[in-house]
């Protein structure tokens, strides 16, 4: 069943690696042409030629703390595709620790590039998204935020997320009500434990990486890790005119490992 990605254009910041990565090939692999942002120049350069190259993809080097980043990403849109559907908005992690030990520098610039500079991205989006020729729901367009479990349950020692996401994920619903009258949705995405780098980087903070998974995934409901693909699917459901009627959603995608409220 196609998703009807075909011809649409869509950012994805943090889209060099890890669920960015995932969900920026995904969306080329249904036909959609992508604007990924990125700080390693290197490293985004080999995953442009990963997703196909400049026909399918661009890439931008940037940081979600500089403020110009927002209106540089959606003038790139623009410029090169001609329109602009959505954004997958990630950021990489905040670094780990408890509430007594992580630096004020620490919280300001983690505040800055997972909270402020995915609002920035979203804002921009929002002002330069039309409607689609081939949509007949009235939509206008779809903004994903990639937030994490700990928006809705702490995880231990990670105090700056625990401390931001929550709040990210409240932006996400005022966000959906305010651009919804222009047939704007906005939606957010709680990932669990994916087999990504950081989550093994995360994994071996405690020793054995290996023990620390077979301990987590004893915890989740389908017994495993879930695969980068798996995160890129939900988010390209999401993204799609697929998912016309969802908006202010927050939604988990964690083998089921978090608890209802």
């Amino acid at each position: 069943m196609s998703l009807g990605l075909d011809s649409r254009v869509y950012i994805v910041t943090a889209g060099s690696r890890g669920l960015g990565f995932a969900g920026a090939k995904f969306l080329v692999e249904q036909g959609a042409h992508v604007v990924v942002a990125a700080r390693d120049e290197q490293v985004l350069a080999n995953s442009i030629k990963e997703l196909g190259g400049h026909e399918r993809a661009v890439g931008l080097a940037s940081d979600l703390t500089d403020p110009a980043t927002a209106e540089r990403l959606t003038a790139a849109a623009i410029a090169r595709f001609g329109r602009l559907d959505g954004c997958l908005i990630s950021s990489g992690g905040p670094p780990a620790g408890s509430a007594m030990n992580v630096t004020d520098d620490e919280w300001r610039t983690a505040f800055e590039s997972v909270f402020l500079g995915p609002l920035r991205v979203a804002k921009a989006a929002a002002a330069a998204m039309e409607p689609h020729p081939g949509d007949v729901s009235g939509t206008c367009g779809s903004i994903v935020f990639v937030l994490s479990t700990s928006a809705r349950v702490p995880l231990p020692s990670m105090a700056i997320s625990n401390g931001i996401r929550p709040g990210l994920a409240a932006a996400v619903k005022d966000l959906a009500d305010s651009l919804g009258q222009r047939g704007i949705r906005v939606n957010g995405l709680m990932p669990g434990r994916i087999a990504t780098d950081r989550v093994f980087a995360l994994d071996a903070r405690n020793g054995s990486p290996e023990r620390t998974r077979i301990k987590a995934e004893a915890g989740i409901p389908l017994g495993r890790y879930g695969e980068p693909e798996e995160f890129a699917k939900a988010a390209g459901f999401l993204l799609s005119p697929m998912a016309s009627y969802i908006t202010g959603a927050v939604i988990p995608v964690d083998g089921g490992s978090t608890p209802a409220w």
